[in-house]
Order: structure tokens, then C-alpha cells, then sequence
């Protein structure tokens, strides 16, 4: 494998390797790790699939496969090691058993009640440990798991399309398709990488949307929870999201409603505060007690506007089509209803015509 010289190559190594979990893993975080000897990488890890290996243990079993000594070696490891049966045994066991001399630790362990508990047991037994190299990077790649455990909350992404003029489709004409296909295939990318996705329930009425993910570049995984906000019940019964069974569907109200004659994947929930109204951080409190991680909020304007409104948006991305929507009489949306929720622009890149701009609540 190839000689390098600077540590950070060697995390920057792992936060590559860590991706290729990416869509398969949730709700754990992604995780790479790379064995390092005399400046060269001896053997690499990540964890691939929920209930796989982690990365420290698929590290050590490419070594055992390629009849590398890992003794005295060094892991670089974008997330501190395990100390606690899951899925699989401790990590910390594992490094110990294959004899590695240190450990460095991209980012500690978000959960309060675990965090250092697996660096503190590699250093009792004599193992070199050190924490925060590359330390923003391999947060930001599993943002969402840092999220949760942190506010027990999920990380709330929003996602809206507007037209050259920064309008959206008007809810009184024919529902219209105005991004392109790449953006379209993005589209299902969030999805992929979410547990949950959120709409109104006139998106639901206008467009009778699946809510799915679909595509053959989204890997294999299950299909994201649905969660329509429908305060007084008016769903049709026979849209997809109630007819399908392809994934549960979560349908939020402000009152009890009639459950009559509704599929096994439906529930109903009733949220609402004092005054009668959809408070989206009960939602987010609510998905949060279900561990749901990551929320892509979908649509449309008003429900955008309801979780802006609230500061329950932590990223968002705004595609910006330049096609001009004829006779379009729908609301104006753009980066001040973004800017004046708190987010900042990250970054603004051209898909296929398209504008894609990113934002971040700092």
C-alpha cells in the first residue's frame, strides 16, 4: 500500500473508507480506520453494514487476510473505539488483541454517558491514545449521529425547489416538474441518507407522492419512515402513502381522528400545543424518543416555512431551477427565508443548469 508521511493523510484515509457505509449502517455512524506501519497503511476497515463488522475489526481481519503483523501498529480511526457489547464485541478488545501500540482517534464519542470510556481502557492497558485529528471532518460526515446524541433530536435537513423567479409550484395549477434529472437523482440521495422524510399533507393532496427511494445508485437499504403533517385528518384514503405498505407512515394531527379502515403501516399521532397548533419541535421531540436520527423535510411552502419558523432547521438545500413556471402564482422562497432562520450559505454548485446552494445552521 502506499507510504505516507503525514497523519492527517492517514485520517483523511479513513474518512474516505468510512463512505463506502454510507446508506447501510443507520442508525450507527459511519466509521473508517487504516493500520499504519513504518509510514505505510498495512490494512484498512469500515463499517459496511448494520450489524457488520465495525471498522477497527474489518482492519485487523484485512490484515489476518493479507498475513500482515499488526503488533506495534498504529490505527487511525475516525470515531473513539467502542467499550460495550452491541451488534458486535468492544473494539477496544480488538485493537488490544492485535496488539497495536496507539490509537488515534478522529472524534470522541458524541454519547455523553459512553464518552471516553474506550479511550480510557486502551490507555489502562498501556496503549497510546490520541483524540482530534481531522477532528470537523469526521464530524461532519456523521453529523446526523452527532446530532442525536447530543439533543436527542433528529438533524433536520430541508429541502426545497423554486423556479428562475424563486418561485414554487403553485398549488393551483397542474403540478409541474421543473428540475433537472440529475437534481432529481439528488433528491433521492437525501432520501437514501435519511430515516424519516416530512410533507403537508397538500403536497400529498396535489401530488400523490410515494416518498421512497428509488434509483440504482442509492445502495440497498430500507425505505425511510413517512410523516405527513395533516392536522384535521384530510389525507385521502386512497393515496399512496395509504395504500402502498411500503414503509411505516406516520400521520401527525391536531386532534383524534377516525382510524377506521387504515392499512397496518399507518399511525396516527396527535401533536399540538396549547393553542392548538403543529409545534414541529414536539415532532422532532416525538421522532427523537423513536431514535429517528435524520429528517428531510420535503415540503411544501408552508410546512418549510413552519419548520423555519420554529428553528427547527439545521442544513437546507435550495435547488433553483432556470426554467420560468408560466402563469406560476405560487409563493416566493429563497436564501432570505433561509438566511433569516439563522442558516448560512456553505456552498453553491451548477447541477445539470440547476443551482444547488447548501446551508448550515452555525
Amino acid at each position: 500500500m502506499k507510504i505516507m508521511t503525514d497523519e492527517a493523510e492517514f485520517m483523511a484515509r479513513a474518512i474516505e473508507l468510512a463512505e463506502r457505509g454510507r446508506h447501510r449502517v443507520m442508525p450507527n455512524p459511519l466509521v473508517g480506520c487504516v493500520l499504519v506501519r513504518s509510514g505505510e497503511i498495512i490494512a484498512e476497515g469500515w463499517h459496511d453494514h448494520l450489524g457488520g463488522l465495525h471498522a477497527e475489526q474489518m482492519a485487523i481481519a484485512d490484515a489476518e487476510a493479507r498475513g500482515v503483523e499488526t503488533h506495534g501498529a498504529t490505527a487511525y480511526v475516525t470515531l473513539e473505539p467502542c467499550n460495550h457489547f452491541g451488534r458486535t464485541p468492544p473494539c477496544t478488545e480488538a485493537l488490544m488483541w492485535a496488539g497495536v501500540k496507539k490509537v488515534v482517534v478522529g472524534s470522541p464519542d458524541p454519547n455523553p454517558t459512553v464518552r471516553g470510556d474506550g479511550s480510557e481502557v486502551l490507555r489502562n492497558a498501556g496503549i497510546d491514545v490520541t483524540t482530534g485529528l481531522l477532528q470537523d471532518r469526521c464530524e461532519e460526515q456523521m453529523s446526523q449521529f452527532m446530532h442525536w446524541c447530543q439533543h436527542r433530536q433528529p438533524e433536520v435537513l430541508l429541502k426545497a425547489a423554486v423556479d428562475k423567479n424563486g418561485k414554487i409550484d403553485s398549488d393551483s395549477a397542474e403540478a409541474t416538474r421543473f428540475s433537472s434529472p440529475e437534481s432529481l437523482k439528488l433528491v433521492h440521495e437525501l432520501r437514501a441518507d435519511s430515516m424519516a422524510i416530512l410533507v403537508g399533507v397538500n403536497t400529498v393532496i396535489r401530488d400523490d407522492p410515494s416518498l421512497t427511494v428509488r434509483g440504482p445508485d442509492v445502495g440497498p437499504r430500507k425505505q425511510p419512515i413517512r410523516i405527513v403533517i395533516d392536522p384535521n385528518g384530510r389525507i385521502p384514503k386512497n393515496c399512496k402513502l395509504m395504500q402502498d405498505g411500503l414503509t411505516p407512515t406516520i400521520l401527525i394531527h391536531i386532534k383524534e381522528i377516525s382510524t377506521d379502515n387504515d392499512a397496518e403501516h399507518v399511525e396516527r399521532v396527535v401533536l399540538s400545543d396549547d393553542d392548538g397548533e403543529l409545534d414541529p419541535q414536539r415532532i422532532l421531540y416525538m421522532l427523537g424518543d423513536r431514535e429517528i436520527q435524520s429528517l428531510l423535510v420535503e415540503g411544501g411552502a408552508d410546512t418549510w416555512q413552519r419548520f423555519l419558523d420554529a428553528s427547527a432547521v439545521d442544513r437546507a438545500h435550495l435547488c433553483q431551477s432556470p426554467v420560468s413556471l408560466p402563469g406560476n402564482d405560487g409563493p416566493f422562497f429563497g436564501s432570505e427565508n433561509l438566511e433569516n432562520a439563522g442558516l448560512t450559505r456553505q456552498s453553491t454548485e451548477i447541477v445539470d443548469g440547476d443551482s444547488i446552494s447548501k446551508w448550515k445552521r452555525l
